[in-house]
Parts: C-alpha cells; sequence; structure tokens
C-alpha cells in the first residue's frame, strides 16, 4: 500500500451475503499479508474450515480503492 489506510477484506457467497470477515483495521504504507486458510481452525479465528466447497468472492476495501476478485474453496 502506498499509505496507511483503513483496509476492509470481506468474503462473500455467490448470493453476495457476506460469510465472513478476515480484517478490518488500520494499515502503514508498505506490504502485508493476510492468511486465510482451508486446513483446520474454527469459524471464531477467521479460517475457512466451516466454509463449504464452492465459488466465493472476496473484496478489498479502502478509502479510494475496491477490488473484487473469484476464489474456490475445494475440500
Amino acid at each position: 500500500m502506498p499509505k496507511g489506510t483503513l483496509l476492509k477484506i470481506n468474503v462473500r457467497n455467490m448470493l453476495a451475503e457476506k460469510v465472513r470477515t478476515l480484517t478490518e483495521e488500520t494499515y502503514e504504507a508498505g506490504y502485508h499479508k493476510v492468511t486465510f486458510s482451508v486446513r483446520g481452525g474454527s469459524i471464531s479465528d477467521g479460517n475457512a474450515a466451516s466454509l463449504p466447497s464452492g465459488v466465493y468472492i472476496y473484496g478489498i476495501e479502502s478509502d479510494n480503492f475496491v477490488q473484487l476478485k473469484k476464489m474456490i474453496v475445494i475440500k
């Protein structure tokens, strides 16, 4: 990121219903990594272990930027 900003990353199902918020916090300028694992874990720790196999949309949002991408969860 070129400058510090509030960053939100949400996962939605194909009906546009939010199924998980991966992060919603302020990040400083620079490179950052957010991990979303489909191996083990529980629904409370942000992992995808409780998500059924299927197609999902994740969105990265900040003050002046929005990007949506598709991901496939295969178990």
